[in-house]
């Protein structure tokens, strides 16, 4: 998940529960402040009540006419001292004036009179009004709510997105980057410090790596030169040693030996060279290539090869798998697949091409009876089983370049054959 995404997701929810924690507080206090207003008006109704009670007043009608009911008992001394002076509540209430029962604010207060005789006065109003009243309360509430949770988020996502640029610069310039290749400069003014000291540190660790990478290529390029050249020499003079008629037939094994060990030295030299230089990225040039039909070209180089051991061979191409890679690499990758499939296969066997424009894919059928190691097959000097002449980097060559050309390659074993895929990485 991109960084921008994980903090508004983050974000999101945070004020989704501060928000939604201010909006219940929010509600309760308006509705007690609507309570208050409702009981405030019912002291006053019960005040007038009580005092014309005390004063031997007539008394309005239980219902006159308003939105107020009131009802007066007499009460004993008991039940008077073993309840509060003042209730307040929510109840349903039987209205005189519009025959039919609906939600009531109540107040329920005693008092004595002149006789010390104890009355309860029951108050109460319809609340249908505070109902609706909180309804529309509840629904602005919730508007108000989403709305402000809509504005701060997006707020804050322009805020951030114009604050966090110089960083999504700062990853694209790393991005485009390639070792010993021609990299623009970085441009990315800033007043944030923490950045100014990211862009700093970006092109410092640029300028050593890139002069460790030459330092590293002259090193590579002169060890291999160094070493290829007495390689050279002494299969040279080996070969002149043979010419020797007068060698016995010991001393020509001997020789022939010791040639084949200096000519696997000499392949193997090339080999680490060339995935050095793969793995440094020193093959930066790439064109769109179809794979499917440079290993088409290939395979018929290798027909005869093939013949010999009487493998045939089964293509089917659905449609074109273009890549971006290097010429050179990509003749290296299908070759050496091409001369694993002849490797690991047996006498009599089969190899199939399979091509879409997703993938392709070489199977071979396999010269032993199980899978091979998928988890270290792809290693520097890995065999699964010892070949004469084998280096063990084929695989570790062809998995490079796929690396660095933005592809996969995956092994698997099907039915008794070796797969081997490349596709595109996800």
């Amino acid at each position: 998940m991109k960084l921008k995404y994980k903090i508004i997701a983050k974000l999101t929810a945070t004020l989704t529960v501060l928000l939604t924690i201010w909006a219940i507080f929010f509600y309760m206090a308006m509705i007690e402040e609507i309570n208050d207003e409702v009981d405030d008006a019912l002291d006053s109704y019960a005040e007038t009540l009580i005092i014309r009670k005390l004063a031997g007043q007539d008394m309005p009608t239980t219902s006159d006419g308003s939105n107020n009911q009131y009802y007066i008992t007499e009460v004993t001394e008991e039940y008077a001292k073993s309840k509060p002076i003042i209730i307040y509540k929510d109840s349903i209430a039987y209205m005189e004036e519009k025959k039919e029962t609906e939600p009531a604010r109540v107040l329920i207060t005693i008092f004595p009179d002149e006789n010390n005789t104890y009355h309860q006065l029951t108050v109460l109003t319809p609340t249908i009004e505070k109902e609706d009243l909180r309804l529309s309360i509840a629904k602005w509430i919730i508007l108000l709510y989403a709305a402000m949770l809509i504005v701060i988020i997006i707020v804050n996502i322009i805020v951030f997105q114009k604050n966090i640029r110089p960083l999504y610069i700062l990853l694209k310039w790393i991005e485009d980057y390639k070792t010993g290749g021609k990299n623009r400069p970085l441009d990315n003014p800033t007043n944030v410090t923490e950045f100014r000291k990211l862009n700093a540190a970006a092109s410092e660790f640029a300028n050593r790596h890139e002069k460790l990478f030459e330092e590293q290529k002259m090193f590579i390029g002169n060890a291999s030169h160094e070493m290829q050249t007495p390689l050279a020499i002494c299969i040279n003079r080996i070969e002149l040693l043979m010419d020797d008629e007068n060698l016995t037939e010991k001393q020509m094994e001997e020789l022939f030996k010791t040639k084949q060990t200096l000519e696997h030295l000499t392949k193997l030299n090339k080999s680490l060279l060339l995935l050095s230089k793969i793995e440094n990225k020193q093959f930066t040039d790439t064109v769109q290539l179809n794979l499917d039909e440079l290993i088409l070209k290939y395979l018929g180089d290798y027909k005869a090869v093939y013949k010999s051991r009487n493998i045939t061979t089964e293509c089917r191409m659905e449609s074109h798998f273009t890549v971006s890679i290097h010429e050179t690499l990509a003749v290296m990758l299908m070759t050496n697949l091409l001369k694993n499939s002849y490797a690991h296969n047996r006498p009599d066997g089969h190899i199939t091409i399979e091509a879409d424009k997703n993938h392709i894919t070489i199977a071979n059928t396999s010269d032993s009876d199980g899978a091979l190691d998928a988890e270290h097959i792809f290693e520097k000097f890995y065999q699964g089983s010892k070949r004469e002449g084998s280096t063990g980097l084929g695989l570790a060559i062809c998995d490079s370049i796929c690396k660095i050309s933005g592809l996969s390659l995956t092994y698997a074993y099907r039915h008794g054959m070796h797969c081997f895929t490349i596709e595109r990485k996800k």
